[in-house]
């Protein structure tokens, strides 16, 4: 079946009231208490806090890979996409093949699954690389190809848990670039974690800090600048300066980062 549009949700996700305890009952550690928060359809939001916080596990648990000790995630377009830090990809496959490995766990049938790789790659800006093997491609070049199998799984929502934190500056400023781009062409709902600031004011609509340990939602600011953005923009600076103070008070609350 294919996934909902756009219009037809009410919400990309939702979180009501959301914890999360690793351990026993009565003697576990909590990682993400009361957490309520909505993505709208075709929202870009930036889950933001220090190492630690529980950023990745709410990630987790929207994914399914996890469940909730607490509270109701309801995602009513299906499975999410997810793009972790680490690219992830099958050495010995190509970066096509790597893509059609996610067409064909979606049903895609074989005869279709090169075209649609190829045209997912066209839309990375990797047109020509169907045949090239993962040791033949940068750093940048392997994200995209992760980037292209995540859309490949064609889910209304994304979920990217720092997938930029291990490239270089200007790599990540081209893929910044690219991911805004791409979001605006698909419509996509996204849900991206960082614990860098200007990157969260960058590319999201709405930022959402997380304090330390147990991580709850804080505080939310609307992004009210037009895209594209660019790091260096005097209106990013500014509000990451906002953004970074609060964060820095979150740290001093709940002790070291």
């Amino acid at each position: 079946m294919a996934p909902a549009t756009t219009t037809a949700l009410a919400h990309a996700v939702r979180l009501d009231h959301v914890d999360k305890t690793f351990g026993r009952s009565g003697d576990g550690r909590p990682v993400l208490e009361d957490i309520s928060l909505t993505v709208a359809p075709g929202e870009f939001v930036c889950l933001l806090g220090a190492s630690g916080c529980g950023k990745s596990t709410l990630l987790n648990l929207v994914a399914g890979l996890d469940r909730p000790t607490g509270g109701r995630i309801d995602v009513p377009g299906g499975r999410p996409a997810l793009m972790f830090q680490e690219h992830a990809l099958f050495p010995w496959l190509t970066a096509g093949r790597n893509i059609e490995l996610a067409l064909r766990l979606r049903g895609v049938p074989r005869p279709a699954r090169r075209t649609e790789a190829e045209r997912l790659l066209d839309l990375v800006r990797l047109g020509g690389s169907y045949g090239k093997r993962v040791h033949e491609l940068s750093g940048g070049m392997r994200q995209r190809v992760a980037l292209a199998r995540a859309l490949a799984q064609d889910s209304r929502l994304l979920l990217m848990d720092e997938p930029f934190a291990a490239l270089d500056a200007i790599t990540r400023d081209v893929l910044h670039h690219e991911l805004t781009r791409i979001w605006r062409e698909t419509e996509l709902s996204v849900l991206f974690v960082t614990h860098n600031v200007r990157e969260a004011v960058r590319l999201g609509g709405r930022v959402v800090l997380l304090s330390s340990r147990p991580g709850r939602v804080v505080r939310e600011w609307t992004v009210d600048l037009p895209q594209p953005r660019r790091i260096e923009d005097a209106a990013v600076a500014e509000l990451s300066v906002e953004i970074t103070e609060e964060l820095r008070g979150e740290i001093r609350r709940h002790g070291k980062p």
